[in-house]
């Protein structure tokens, strides 16, 4: 009789105790904080650029891993993020253009912060996180609330504006991708607070999101927090520009295509030339290059101050504890090496992002690897560090890295992937396949399914000639066949899939 009293004293313990228990599991779940910051390329301190004032960003890659070879899957905001939120590149969906939304080749696909919710936690979405535009548009069962965005213009100054009905400065060329979509100002300096642009005034309600968070401690969060800066037009308060010497700024010592280069492979800063006084063709000018760079930086370090007022107020409330930070770039940027701006290439200044990742019990203070990392591996390292099973039936294209989070010694993969597509003329649209080494990238240009022998192909050696100055796949068969190997692994690139009417 004694036993059964026992017995049922500790089962009725066990009854009153379940629902502490569940709190306590549910209160130990980690908080993710996902910074997505548009158009940055390692242009940072932490990333050893002499020139760079971004103080905030190298504290937190302080606090944690720093990847040093990190990839995007594909170097143009909509194709990139799709990559980022669904685990799949471009490649898999056929989805390389800004407007067609990723549903339409996945409709039943649940993205990343998709899966947070439907696992309890509360998803919310500031500033740019899916690319909204061009016929694009949010996603918005990833959300537990209706995502969010500044009102704030991208300018200040009314001088910056372009007038209703006016055209650019100057006279484009018939073929110029400056002809169509007349803008503002390429860049702009306003004494002005910070809020008086987009990313203070995000900053401004992320801070205001984490302290509502700080008073539901028995649910997760999932907050994605995206800045725009440093995308053009480079504009931010004067104080960032006064940040930088315009004499350390020098023009690209290299202004012309890599030698042997199909000569659609480059290109020369289209969406740069829509901006008033921008010329429509040919090199820039020195002066406005240097202005330019002068821009991006300033652009650059605004944004990280920004991120600062989101960091410093998560420690305020004292979650960072028990949240795992994610600092991300979409993708690289061109400041006119080989002549070329903005994006839109396969080569390493456009593909080749930041990436680094706070994981409290996990990521060790400070430290950095060369593992290669590309975004598609995001998603799943995040199921991974938050314990959360991967979506039933659905493959990703990436594959985790937390043992390399774990041990920055440990590599990954030993090749990731990238794309870019080209319609070169009087062709039919090409895809341009990247495998990415520690030391090589190999670029397949073919039509999609067309035979590899039709292929023309790109080859550079980042030991031997990191400033991308010379194809040399002519020259190096052996290292060509290898990578092609490699890459013929990879399923064949899906061609752009058509948008219903």
């Amino acid at each position: 009789m004694r036993r059964l009293i026992d017995l049922l004293i500790g089962v009725t313990m066990v009854l009153i105790l379940l629902p502490a228990i569940s709190r306590g599991a549910e209160k130990a779940r980690p908080n993710v904080l996902l910074i997505c910051v548009d158009d940055l390329k390692p242009a940072l301190g932490c990333y050893g650029d002499p020139l760079a004032k971004s103080p905030n960003i190298d504290k937190l890659a302080s606090r944690g891993l720093r990847f040093e070879r990190a990839y995007c899957n594909q170097a143009v905001c909509s194709p990139s993020r799709n990559s980022l939120l669904t685990g799949q590149r471009p490649q898999s969906l056929g989805i390389y253009d800004l407007a067609t939304n990723f549903r339409i080749a996945a409709p039943d696909l649940v993205t990343l912060p998709q899966h947070f919710k439907q696992q309890g936690y509360r998803t919310e979405s500031l500033g740019k996180i899916f690319h909204v535009g061009h016929g694009n548009q949010d996603d918005r069962v990833s959300w537990s609330v209706a995502s969010w965005k500044s009102d704030r213009d991208a300018y200040v100054l009314p001088k910056s504006k372009i007038r209703r009905g006016s055209t650019r400065e100057g006279t484009p060329s018939p073929s110029s991708p400056a002809r169509n979509r007349p803008r503002g100002a390429a860049y702009e300096a306003a004494d002005a607070p910070d809020n008086a642009y987009p990313d203070g005034a995000t900053a401004d309600e992320a801070v205001h999101r984490l302290q509502a968070a700080a008073t539901r401690p028995d649910q997760p969060f999932f907050l994605a927090v995206g800045f725009v800066k440093p995308h053009l037009p480079f504009c931010a308060p004067r104080k960032y520009w006064d940040l930088y010497d315009r004499a350390s700024f020098e023009p690209a010592a290299r202004q012309t295509p890599p030698d042997g280069a199909p000569e659609y492979a480059p290109q020369f800063g289209g969406e740069l030339r829509r901006y008033k006084n921008i010329p429509g063709e040919g090199l820039l000018p020195p002066e406005l290059q240097l202005t330019l760079q002068h821009g991006y930086y300033a652009a650059m370090s605004y944004m990280d101050a920004q991120i600062g007022r989101v960091l410093d107020e998560l420690d305020r409330l004292d979650l960072a504890s028990n949240t795992i930070i994610v600092f991300w770039g979409d993708h690289g940027w061109h400041l006119g090496d080989h002549g070329i701006w903005c994006k839109h290439t396969n080569y390493e200044q456009a593909a080749h992002i930041p990436l680094i990742v706070v994981a409290p019990g996990v990521t060790q203070e400070d430290t950095v690897s060369s593992s290669l990392a590309e975004t598609v591996d995001i998603y799943p390292t995040l199921c991974e560090l938050a314990n959360l099973p991967r979506p039933a039936a659905q493959e990703f294209d990436g594959a985790s890295f937390l043992q390399t989070l774990r041990d920055p010694s440990q590599a990954t993969k030993d090749a990731i992937f990238h794309a870019y597509p080209r319609t070169p003329k009087d062709r039919e649209p090409l895809i341009g396949r990247a495998v990415r080494t520690s030391r090589y990238r190999l670029v397949e240009w073919k039509q999609p399914g067309a035979d590899p022998a039709t292929a023309d192909l790109e080859l550079y050696d980042y030991e031997a000639d990191p400033a991308e100055l010379k194809n040399l796949a002519a020259e190096q068969s052996a290292v060509v066949s290898e990578l092609r190997e490699i890459l013929a692994q990879q399923p064949e690139a899906r061609p752009q899939i058509t948008r219903p009417r």
